[in-house]
């Protein structure tokens, strides 16, 4: 690629197999979707996911928030 030429920039989701501190980008895309709360997170941003799952969240928050919709985490009172 040339200077001159410009990359079409990506959109739509993107499909990832995620690793223990790391990833890999399996289709490109532009964000992944929140397994929590829905919310799409640009690729870039991505810093919560869960391996086992392969799952990501938008922040810690939505990581607490996912483990109580499955059950495995209890709010304290």
């Amino acid at each position: 690629m040339n200077r001159i030429e410009r990359r079409v920039p990506l959109s739509g989701p993107a499909e990832i197999e995620y690793l223990d501190g790391d990833f890999k980008i399996r289709k490109p895309g532009a964000f992944v979707v929140c397994a929590a709360t829905g919310v799409q997170i640009p690729i870039e941003e991505l810093r919560y996911w869960n391996v086992d799952r392969q799952e990501p969240y938008a922040g810690p928050e939505a990581k607490m928030k996912r483990l109580e919709q499955l059950g495995e985490l209890k709010r304290k009172a």
